[in-house]
């Protein structure tokens, strides 16, 4: 049972990273609106972090290698960490609006979800949870 979860999880991780980055591409307008002030060439960034959500998600896919998708794990899991401080600036600049933006119910899961995303990519690029053998 545990390794068709792990092998769905790692398809639907996949694909939700693989997506994140071609939007990346066609509509960067909004993580624009997201990257912190303090991010150097926010357009370059953008795009390069589209190229590393395709590239992870691309590592995560392919069967023949296992340390190929360890690497992509690892590499999720880092840019998600990454990533956090624009989740963190999204979440104040929107609740600093007069409106509350897209409000608590959207960010605090959002929040939340980060380290378990972080965790997720470690688990089905097969990083931790295995059995280490001596």
């Amino acid at each position: 049972m545990m390794p068709r979860l792990k092998i769905a999880l790692r398809v639907i991780l996949a694909l939700f990273y693989g997506y994140a980055g071609y939007v990346h591409f066609i509509r960067p307008e909004p993580f624009l609106a997201i990257t912190p002030d303090w991010v150097p060439y926010p357009s370059a960034v953008v795009w390069w972090t589209g190229i590393a959500e395709i590239a992870g998600a691309i590592g995560l896919l392919q069967p023949f290698s296992k340390q190929l998708r360890q690497a992509a794990g690892i590499g999720l899991a880092l840019y998600a960490l990454c990533v956090w401080p624009a989740n963190i600036n999204h979440f104040m600049m929107d609740m600093g609006r007069a409106d509350g933006g897209l409000g608590l119910g959207y960010h605090v899961p959002r929040m939340i979800a980060q380290p378990i995303i972080i965790w997720l990519a470690l688990w089905v690029g097969g990083v931790v949870g295995a059995k280490q053998q001596p």
